[in-house]
């Protein structure tokens, strides 16, 4: 924690305040209008966290910590290209990937807006030419398949993206994602593809992430067993996005068809840039703009706003106050719209990944609970799963609620039973809140409870986000909310949300048991080297095994 004086007395107060916090029974009963009071609106979205366990005291001391904290002063540096992540010693502009052409953002004495636009505007030529049937296969044929090779933010973001945003598809040009290492994936989709019109893309910051690599190796494989040409099918087949153009050349991929990334993209705040080539393809240049629009949106807002009704403030300040002063240590996110299946898959990487530190920025041991473990569902699978637990189980998890209040706007030429669903998914986003606040003291005739088997003790935070509609605008906005979410803690918390060491460290280990793996020397159990026994043990078994 901080050596600074203010800083820590706020702390204290808040902790001494978590030790004495009311319920959420008491707190409603104590504000007949918190639902009211507690409730902040931004980008055609409405945040209500009324049912989160704090009062006006315990919510000033946050707002408090964080002037203390500098978080303004972060914000601004964040977003102007100074130096944010200390251990990489680079900026973090993700928000710069999503400005409008004629901004300005100086960078090592480059514009780089002007260097994002110089890479969209390639990759909207690009997009245009797959879409309209410009782009040939090696046949002559027009490309009917584009297969998205990636891993981490490169995939998780576009998947989640193309997903949310089908309804707003408008080609006939499928788009697939392929992540996984063992080829499961891969394999699957190659015996049902016609190599003539499949077009892959390799999405690697580095161009050297091995989970990538190796499923682009076996596409070229799979695409050279019906036409030997390699240079055409590199031309003709492969799209490259990175960071490294060197290497692109060097695997192969045609100047002509390589997208730039830059060091100061983080990979999982990269979907906003090339890396959502994907994205484009199958919803248009124009949504994804609007995409990009929404997330800027949110941007301004949270560069302006007030801490008192700025959203991704409350929202991270909040965080916060769970896990660290409350020691509720696990957080699920559930959306209530199946489009958003994959959104708690994304915010798992983007929080975790970002935010799972125990050492400080200045490299000091940190002596609080930092990130939850984080997980979700869509809400309706979700009930019929772990809201066992969340109702009835013994761990405290702190809950977001995610709906768009329209949909099926088209529903009288289609089917109006479709807004009665929607209706009844609504209710029961909202209905679940209340018995996790609540517990049995929500529920009429409930006998308050006299049934052990049948108690739910309630007093499980919850914040509810409601969407005007879910669009490519509003899930822009509702994406970059979460990102800056994971800005604000990590201020609070004194810790870098931009490196991922713990990633790394197990690619660098991997790459040593690899070598081990295609070794013929066998491995003593017992010897210290060069893994430990266990892992010896493992290998050799494997090794065996595959030997016979």
């Amino acid at each position: 924690m901080s050596t600074d004086t203010s800083a820590n007395r706020t702390w204290q107060t808040l902790s001494t305040q978590a030790d004495s916090m009311a319920t959420l029974n008491q707190l409603f009963s104590q504000q007949s209008n918190r639902g009211s009071q507690y409730r902040v609106a931004a980008c055609d979205m409405i945040m209500d966290f009324s049912k989160q366990k704090i009062d006006e005291a315990v919510l000033n001391n946050l707002i408090t910590l964080a002037n203390e904290r500098e978080l303004g002063q972060q914000i601004r540096r964040l977003m102007t290209g100074e130096i944010v992540n200390d251990t990489e010693h680079r900026p973090a502009l993700h928000t710069a990937l999503r400005q409008p052409q004629g901004e300005q953002v100086w960078v090592e004495g480059i514009n780089v807006i002007e260097q994002v636009h110089t890479s969209l505007q390639k990759a909207e030529k690009l997009v245009e030419r797959i879409r309209n049937g410009v782009w040939r296969g090696y046949s002559g044929q027009a490309i009917t398949d584009v297969v998205n090779i990636g891993v981490g933010g490169s995939d998780l973001g576009p998947v989640m993206a193309t997903t949310a945003l089908k309804e707003w598809t408008d080609t006939a040009i499928n788009v697939h994602f392929v992540s996984n290492m063992d080829g499961t994936q891969l394999d699957s989709l190659l015996k049902v593809l016609n190599p003539q019109t499949t077009l892959f893309i390799i999405s690697s910051k580095s161009f050297s992430t091995i989970d990538t690599l190796s499923n682009a190796k076996t596409a070229m494989s799979w695409l050279l067993a019906s036409h030997d040409n390699k240079a055409t099918i590199l031309r003709r087949h492969f799209i490259g996005i990175s960071t490294k153009a060197d290497k692109m050349s060097e695997w192969g991929i045609h100047v002509d068809n390589q997208l730039m990334l830059w060091d100061w993209v983080g990979g999982r705040f990269s979907m906003w840039s090339v890396i959502g080539l994907a994205i484009a393809i199958k919803i248009g240049m124009h949504n994804f703009y609007e995409l990009l629009a929404g997330a800027y949106e949110m941007d301004r807002h949270f560069a302006t706003a007030d801490f008192a009704q700025n959203m991704p403030v409350l929202l991270g300040l909040l965080g916060v106050w769970n896990s660290t002063f409350l020691h509720i240590n696990a957080h699920t996110v559930l959306p209530y719209d199946g489009r958003l299946s994959f959104f708690p898959n994304y915010l798992t990487q983007l929080e975790m990944e970002s935010n799972g530190k125990s050492v400080n920025r200045q490299g000091e041991a940190v002596t609080y609970s930092t990130c939850p473990i984080l997980w979700g569902d869509i809400g309706s699978n979700a009930q019929h799963a772990f809201y066992q637990l969340l109702h009835q189980g013994t761990q405290a998890v702190s809950c977001d609620f995610i709906a768009p209040i329209k949909r099926y706007a088209d529903a009288q030429t289609i089917n109006k039973n479709l807004l009665e669903q929607h209706g009844l998914s609504l209710a029961n986003c909202l209905a679940q809140s209340q018995v996790l606040a609540f517990g049995n003291a929500a529920i009429k005739d409930s006998n308050n409870g006299m049934d052990k088997f049948k108690h739910y003790r309630g007093n499980q935070p919850s914040t509810t986000i409601l969407l005007k509609q879910l669009t490519p605008r509003t899930l822009g906005s509702l994406i970059a909310l979460y990102e800056h979410k994971v800005f604000v803690m990590s201020v609070i918390w004194q810790i870098n949300p931009f490196d991922q060491w713990g990633v790394e460290v197990g690619k660098v280990m991997a790459n040593a048991v690899f070598d081990a793996l295609v070794s013929t020397q066998e491995l003593s159990p017992q010897q210290a080297q060069p893994f430990d026994s266990s892992t010896n043990q493992l290998l050799n078994t494997i090794k065996t095994t595959f030997a016979s």
